[in-house]
Order: C-alpha cells, then structure tokens, then sequence
C-alpha cells in the first residue's frame, strides 16, 4: 500500500515538474541568473576604473564631443575629468620639473663610472670592452639589441643604467601575443570612456617635458614578433627630423586632454629616450628581421665577466644637450682614419662581388658614428671596427647559402688578415668559424 501511494505521489510530482507553469519558473529563474551574471561583470569592469579618477579637481573642463568613435563626448559619470589619469597628472607633476645641472664628464669618465657603479652597487660585472660596446650603441641608435645566453645580465646592465642616471628605466615584459602599438602604449576604453594608460605612454609623455636621458627596457622583445608590435616606432625612429616623430594615442583631441597631446591626438616620441630589447634565440622566441636589426645597435653578452673589486660610486645626472656635446666632440675629435676608410671600401667591393651585399649608406652612416664614440670611450679603432663590422657585415651572411659560405669562410677570413693585420679582426673571424660549423 505505502509503495502503491509513493508512486502515485511521484507520478504527481512529476507531472507538476513538466508542466507549462513550471517551465515557464525554469526559464524565469534562467533570465534572472543571467541579468546577475551581467550586473556583476559590469560592477566588476567599473572597480577597476581608479577611483581618485573619479575624485580629481573640478576645475578641468568637460570633455568635448568627439574622439576615439565617442560621438556624444565623456559621458555624465566622468563628468570634470580626464581619460587620460597618468598623463594629466604628469602635467601637474612635471610644472615645478628643474633640469639637472652640468654632470662635467666625458665619455671615457662615463663608461669607467658606470662600470664601477654596476659593480659596487649592484654586483653587476661587465668588462670595459662591453661597456664602451654599450655606450658607443646608444650614441648610434636610440635601438639597441642586447643578445647571449640567460644570466649574463643583459636586463641588468639596460636597468641597471637607468638607475645609475639617477632616473629609472621603465621594464616593459612583452607578451607573446602583441601585435600592434595598442601593446605598447594602450587603449581608449568605450566602456569607461577611459583610456586605458601603460607605463611606458606615461614615460614617454614625461620625457617630453624633461631634459634627462630616459631607458626603456623591452625584454624578451623577440617573444613576439617585434616588426608588429613595434613597427611604428621603428619608422618614427627614421626621421632624421626629430621634431616630426608623433605617435598615434587617440583619434583626435578633447578639451580636457593632456597638454602635450597635439591636436590630431598623437604625443611626441622623445628624442632622449632609448629603446632597449632584450632577446633569446630558442624555439619559443621569433627570429628577428634584417629590418630591425639593420636600425639597432647589438651588444652580445655571451660569458659572464669576472668579478672586481670597485670603490662606492655615486650615479650621474646626465641632461641630454651634454650627451649630445660628448658625442659631437668625439666625432669632430676621433673620425676614422683615412687608411681605415680605404680598408672599409675594399672589404666593401670584396663583399659585393663574393656575397653580393653591399654596405650601404646606413651603414657606413653607423660606423662613422660608432668609431669615433668608442675610442672616446678609451677603446682601439680596430677593436670598435671589428666589432661593428661582425655585427652588421658579417652576420648578413646568415641569409646566405650555408654551404657557400662555408666554403668561402676561410678565404674571407685570410683576406680580413690581409687587410687589416693578422688576427686584427677576432670577432669578424670567430664569427664566420660559427657559420661554417653550423653549416
């Protein structure tokens, strides 16, 4: 009897279950936990809008109508700010900015200094050569590659500079999935009617106030694909007029926005600010194209150097128009030699006519740079030639044939003999030896 009576409450149960009325509660129940899911995110995407944006003075004006695909202008909820935080409070920040005072240096001074602040302060050791390699770099280029093997302080020695300037790099650890500049310098979000700001657009936009040398450090940069997501920089970085170097940010330009931001809503790329990529050669990291290698300075560290002991040494505050007059009076004072330039044409036609590359102007642009700068900095002109030249002559060959340029390896490398004195030319050499036995 029980079992008879609790089938027949189940059946009941059941039809009450499937019918109409309660699929229509299902489906109620469903829309209501779905309006919860959407009102949570939203609450969520809003915390993360910093409060003090929404707390900022009143006295900056309402955004005008326009800008970034916003038609209707900022909307009530940020109503007497900006959407762009960091830079507009950069603008306040920046009104009492003093520039610093002459440092009183020169290049060679510099690179012994530094050295000696890595390795008291920071328990970083670099040898001389790698030193001069680096500051000689920067005077070439505001792109510089650092190469070698893990934990040979490629970071360290790019950071390490900032803080030595007494004005501290900005670490920028690119993603594998970077693509564009929006990367780099951010985003305007429709959402928030925020900009959605990086560290590095506000460095950028501080650096165009200062008169200091800013570093700016890209690491892993080959762990995407830096022609991408760096492509804009690198054409910028080709005009020789630094004055029309502007970035892409926004659209166009709000009342409100940032001082600094010209009218088409693009900011200055500094001319005192230094792009520096650290890079790995593996299976996880992209090959890096002739195009960027070709506008970048390269420094490989591939051994760790040997501990020293160094007295305690302060940093300096270097402006950058006294960089600019280091540099112009080591050119005017250390060009390369004439006997030198005669070598460098018949290497030239020797490379034309064996491999069909040539130096080309921006080249020879580089080394007449590169040259002077590091024997300013205490350093051999053959020393700086060999090594300039094994960075952007003889690493050409790897787009080569591998087994042409095996079989032609020892003959080019008696002819460097021949040319500039036996084993005058180490890194050109050993270089070839690596293509040759990688072949």
């Amino acid at each position: 009897m029980t079992t008879i009576v609790s089938s027949g409450f189940l059946d009941a149960v059941w039809d009450v279950i499937s019918s109409r009325v309660a699929i229509g509660i299902y489906v109620i129940l469903m829309l209501i936990a779905v309006i919860v899911l959407i009102v949570s995110v939203i609450l969520d995407e809003q915390r993360r809008v910093d409060p003090l944006r929404l707390l900022r003075d009143g006295s900056i004006k309402k955004a005008a109508p326009g800008g970034s695909g916003n038609a209707e202008g900022a909307d009530e909820g940020t109503e007497g700010t900006s959407r762009f935080y960091m830079l507009t409070e950069t603008d306040e920040r920046m009104r009492s900015y003093m520039p610093p005072e002459r440092a009183n240096i020169t290049l060679k001074e510099l690179c012994e200094r530094f050295r000696n602040y890595a390795a008291a302060e920071k328990k970083l050791y670099y040898t001389p050569e790698d030193i001069r390699k680096f500051i000689a770099g920067m005077a070439v280029s505001r792109i510089m590659i650092m190469q070698g093997m893990s934990g040979t302080g490629k970071t360290s020695l790019a950071y390490t500079f900032g803080e030595f300037l007494s004005n501290r790099s900005v670490i920028v650890p690119v993603q594998p999935m970077w693509k564009e500049r929006t990367d780099l310098v951010g985003y305007y979000n429709e959402f928030t009617k925020k900009f959605n700001e990086t560290t590095l657009l506000q460095k950028m936009y501080e650096a165009n106030y200062s008169s200091e040398m800013y570093v700016t450090v890209l690491d892993e940069m080959n762990i995407a694909r830096v022609e991408y997501y760096f492509a804009e920089f690198l054409s910028l970085l080709e005009l020789p007029d630094t004055d029309k170097r502007w970035l892409d940010v926004v659209s166009d330009k709000w009342e409100n926005d940032p001082v600094k931001l010209n009218e088409s809503g693009q900011i200055k790329l500094p001319d005192n600010m230094w792009f520096i990529g650290t890079a790995n050669n593996d299976d996880s990291t992209f090959a890096i194209s002739d195009k960027v290698y070709d506008r970048a300075m390269i420094i490989n560290l591939d051994r760790k150097s040997k501990e020293f002991t160094a007295p305690h040494t302060e940093g300096v505050k270097l402006a950058m128009w006294e960089w600019e007059k280091l540099v112009k009076e080591a050119e005017e004072g250390y060009g390369v030699t004439s006997r030198n330039l005669r070598r460098l044409a018949a290497l030239d036609e020797y490379m034309i006519n064996t491999f069909h590359i040539s130096f080309g102007n921006r080249i020879m642009k580089q080394i007449n740079r590169y040259v002077p700068i590091y024997i300013a900095c205490g350093g051999d002109e053959l020393e700086a030639l060999d090594d300039i030249l094994s960075k952007k002559i003889i690493r050409k060959l790897e787009t080569q044939n591998p087994v042409y340029v095996k079989s032609m390896s020892k003959g080019m490398s008696e002819y460097l003999d021949e040319l500039f004195g036996e084993d005058r030319m180490p890194a050109c050499k050993e270089y070839l030896e690596r293509l040759a036995r990688n072949a």
